[in-house]
């Protein structure tokens, strides 16, 4: 069977892609443990080190609280889970699915990076909170993208052949025959 590399976009007529659910969310399980642990080191650095308070958005429009370290894992590992059911669903219904994951978890990432500057708090709370959202969620995205990855099987037929490429290298009709002389 030859590879595709060199032409990502052409779409064999006979596969079809399923998606290991379990193997998803064994992986969405992994990442929720990691993104939490990434938030409580965050907020042990953030606090514990550099004595810099760190923030969350608050029940009321413009209002912040100040969080610790259980509050950041547990939104954490909501992220996590909630990625984890975003690229399950997009893996089932949508065409180039990681593209659109992509797309939406760099955004929601941003979106936490640049709110610890809409608020009126101290510029070093900023960086260091904007920092803290910005690790939480490069780590969430980039594990859920290899979770899905792996959850993802081709059935593809075993001498596929892609258009236009004829049949696969080291192709034979009869198999070598082995005999001693």
């Amino acid at each position: 069977m030859t590879d595709n590399q060199y032409q990502p976009w052409v779409e064999p007529a006979d596969e079809s892609v399923s998606v290991e659910a379990g193997r998803m969310w064994t992986g969405g399980l992994a990442t929720a443990v990691v993104a939490a642990l990434v938030a409580v080191v965050g907020v042990l650095v953030i606090r514990g080190v550099f004595g810099i308070p760190v923030i969350a958005p608050g029940n009321t429009p413009g209002a912040i609280d100040y969080v610790g370290a259980v509050w950041v894992a547990g939104f954490s590992v909501l992220g996590a889970l909630l990625a984890t059911a975003l690229a399950h669903v997009l893996l089932l219904v949508a065409p180039r699915p990681m593209i659109f994951f992509g797309w939406i978890i760099a955004l929601a990432t941003v979106a936490m990076t640049v709110w610890p500057f809409s608020v009126e708090v101290a510029p070093d709370v900023r960086v260091a909170n904007a920092a803290l959202y910005l690790l939480i969620g490069i780590s969430i995205g980039s594990l859920v993208v290899n979770a899905a990855g792996a959850a993802v099987r081709y059935n593809r037929s075993p001498y596929h052949d892609w258009p236009g490429q004829g049949r696969p290298v080291g192709w034979r009709e009869d198999p070598p025959t082995h005999r001693m002389n």
